[in-house]
C-alpha cells in the first residue's frame, strides 16, 4: 500500500475507518488504473505518482499528477458500482462529461440470441 498511494494518501486512508478502509482503498486502486489505462501508460508510472480522491462518499476526482498539475483539469473520473460489494472507475478526458451505465443481463442476451 505504500508504494501504491502518495503520501497525503497514506495519511488519508490511515484516518478513515476500519470498516471503510476496503472500500477507501479500491477506490484509489480502480481511480489509478483507470486513469492510467485511459493515457495508455498503464502500470508502467509510479502510482504513487498520481492522487486521487478516496474517501467513500467522495466525488471520484483527480487530485494531482506529478510533474504535470495542468493534467488534473483535463480529465474527469466517475464512479462506477458494477455489482454490490465492487467499485470500479472510468477516467475520461475532459470535464462534466455525461456518462450513461446499463446494466446487462445474461437473461437477456440469451432471448436476444433466441430471436436471432
Amino acid at each position: 500500500m505504500e508504494r501504491s498511494f502518495s503520501p497525503a494518501e497514506n495519511r488519508i486512508f490511515r484516518a478513515v475507518p476500519v470498516e471503510k478502509q476496503t472500500k477507501a482503498f479500491f477506490n484509489c486502486w480502480t481511480r489509478k488504473e483507470a486513469y492510467l489505462k485511459a493515457t495508455g501508460e498503464g502500470l508502467a508510472r509510479p502510482l504513487d505518482e498520481i492522487e486521487v480522491s478516496i474517501i467513500p462518499g467522495e466525488p471520484a476526482r483527480l487530485l494531482c499528477v506529478k510533474g504535470n498539475s495542468c493534467e488534473v483539469v483535463g480529465w474527469s473520473l466517475r464512479e462506477l458500482h458494477p455489482a454490490r460489494g465492487y467499485v470500479g472507475a472510468l477516467a475520461v478526458q475532459g470535464e462534466n462529461r455525461l456518462v450513461r451505465c446499463w446494466q446487462w443481463s445474461i437473461e437477456r442476451e440469451s432471448l436476444i440470441r433466441a430471436a436471432q
